[in-house]
Order: C-alpha cells, then sequence, then structure tokens
C-alpha cells in the first residue's frame, strides 16, 4: 500500500484540500502537446482506414485548455462540444492557446513526438505534417482570415447560437447534444477516470452518427497511487474509497476488456486496438477479490487507443 495517497485521500475531507490541491486538467496548457493530440487522432483514424474530414466534434475532459479542440477547429472542423467534470478551461488562455495553434498550422509544423512528449500516446510511425490529410486546397480554405476571426469569436463567446464552440460541465447528460449529430468523438487520457463508464458508452452512442467514430486513448496505470503500474488492483473497494477521498475524479479502475465489451454493448466495431504493454511483477492472487478475474491481457495492457465505428 502506498500510505501516502490513502492519508492524502483522507485529507480531502478536510474543509479546503480539494480546492486548494486537486486543481488541474491534464496537459492541455501546452499549445503544442494540444496540437500533437489532436494531430495523432487524426493520423491514427486515417492509417485505420477510417473517414478524416469530420465537421462536428466532441471531446470529453478537454483539461486546462479547449487546445486540442481549437486544433481541430482551425484544421477545418466546424462544430466542437466539450465535456468536462469540473471547469479548468479559461478564455485567456484559450486565445493564447489558439493564437499558438494557428501559428503551428500556417508553419505545416511536424507533429511533436516521442522525444518532446514521451508520455502521449498513440504512436506514429511518422511525425512529419499530414499533407495527406490536410492538404494546401483544405488549409487554405480553413486558415482563412474571417473563418479564424468566427473561431476566435466563439473563444470568448461559447455555447451561444452560432458558435462553434459549446462547453458544458453536464459531463454525460444524453440530452446535450443533438442525437445522431457527431462525426467523430475523442478523448485523452481520460476514460480511466470517468466514474459511470457505462453512462458514458451509453451517451456516446446517442450524439454519434450512425458511421462515427469513437477514438480512445486510456491508460490504465495507477496514476502514482501504488508502487507498481498496476497495484491499484489490489486495493479493496473499501481502502480505495480512503484514497479518493472527496475528489471530484481519481480512477475507475476499469481494466482494457471493460472498455471493448461496454463499446460492444452499445453499437460499436473495434477497428483498431493499439496496445501498449508493460510486465507486470503482480499475479492475479495479489489482486482484491473483485479484480482476480481479469484477463492476462488485461494485467499487461497498460495503455491503448481504441478506435471504432458506430453500427448503422
Amino acid at each position: 500500500m502506498k500510505v501516502t495517497q490513502v492519508l492524502y485521500g483522507l485529507a480531502t475531507f478536510i474543509p479546503g484540500v480539494v480546492p486548494i490541491f486537486g486543481r488541474g486538467g491534464g496537459g492541455t496548457k501546452s499549445a503544442r502537446y494540444c496540437y500533437s493530440v489532436w494531430m495523432r487522432h487524426l493520423v491514427a483514424a486515417f492509417e485505420s482506414g477510417l473517414w478524416t474530414s469530420p465537421k462536428a466534434v466532441a471531446e470529453l475532459g478537454p483539461g486546462d485548455s479547449l487546445g486540442v479542440g481549437l486544433a481541430a477547429l482551425v484544421s477545418g472542423v466546424e462544430k466542437y462540444d466539450a465535456f468536462d467534470v469540473v471547469k479548468h478551461a479559461q478564455v485567456k488562455r484559450n486565445e493564447a492557446t489558439l493564437d499558438e495553434i494557428i501559428a503551428l498550422f500556417r508553419q505545416r509544423a511536424a507533429i511533436p513526438g516521442e522525444d518532446e512528449f514521451p508520455e502521449v500516446k498513440p504512436n506514429l510511425a511518422s511525425y512529419a505534417f499530414p499533407s495527406h490529410i490536410l492538404t494546401e486546397t483544405i488549409l487554405t480554405a480553413a486558415l482563412e482570415a474571417s473563418r479564424l476571426a468566427r473561431i476566435r469569436e466563439s473563444v470568448r463567446r461559447p455555447n451561444v447560437p452560432g458558435s462553434m464552440i459549446a462547453y458544458r460541465t453536464r459531463y454525460f447528460d444524453e440530452g446535450a447534444i443533438e442525437r445522431d449529430s457527431i462525426d467523430l468523438l475523442f478523448s485523452q487520457a481520460v476514460l480511466e477516470h470517468v466514474d459511470d463508464l457505462l453512462g458514458a458508452y451509453r451517451a456516446m452512442r446517442l450524439w454519434l452518427k450512425p458511421g462515427g467514430v469513437l477514438s480512445h486513448e486510456i491508460d490504465f496505470r495507477c496514476h502514482n497511487t501504488a508502487r507498481d503500474w498496476n497495484g491499484h488492483w489490489k486495493y479493496s473497494d473499501r481502502i480505495w474509497t480512503l484514497i479518493r477521498g472527496k475528489r471530484s475524479y481519481l480512477l475507475n479502475r476499469q481494466p482494457y476488456s471493460r472498455h471493448l465489451q461496454l463499446m460492444a454493448d452499445n453499437g460499436f466495431d473495434l477497428a483498431e486496438a493499439r496496445k501498449d504493454k508493460l510486465e507486470s511483477r503482480l499475479a492475479k492472487d495479489d489482486l482484491a477479490p473483485r479484480f482476480r478475474q481479469i484477463t492476462d491481457d488485461d494485467l499487461t495492457t497498460c495503455s491503448a487507443h481504441l478506435l471504432s465505428v458506430k453500427r448503422a
């Protein structure tokens, strides 16, 4: 057991501890990170033979800025819906991130790769600018001055009629987006934090168009809650409740196979799974009883990029 995690969880029951120490929403303060994440999802979908000219996209858990969605808009997407548990992104930060992202697209900058962001997945065979996907014709139209001005106004005024951006903290309100309206729905190291995974996949099924694409990068590691990378599966539910404390989110501890099951149950066909593996120092007998039925594949899958398509 990592005792410091239990102590921190207990401390969150003290008024004021969570607001002080529980802030932050991932790496999206960096425009280069956001650019890299969006381009990786785009390239991975193309390499899997999936349609890569989405007009309406949605993101789960944008975090510290709406930067990944802004990269999507600058590359030609027309509508971006973002959902978070806690509102992290602020207008000034989003405006600054937008300026940097526009510059990267104008430069046709290479995708920041494993040397700059070694923890960001999926890895790509090439990090060159994907001019075979974002052609000069597409980019000339996408970077037109009046269009960029419209994106900037949408950053300043999301959630109003005509805005290209909707940003909500009603995380999985099934009625938040018009049914069958989204072409591509993506997340980056977010689904491991969602408590109601069943409700999340049900909402995705309602929002996505038939033939629409899910693109999810999921991190199954313990996020520093244990000494072994998969040691969070050793904790009983009672101990995990103490570690979680009053934080708005931590980990749902669901393994790789659970996501495959929920996708299939909600009408999604898996197109490709790019798994990253780590050796497990734990045997199944070392795990808490509720996790002893996980597969050998689950026990060694530390992350996965899952691409799936909604059935017609």
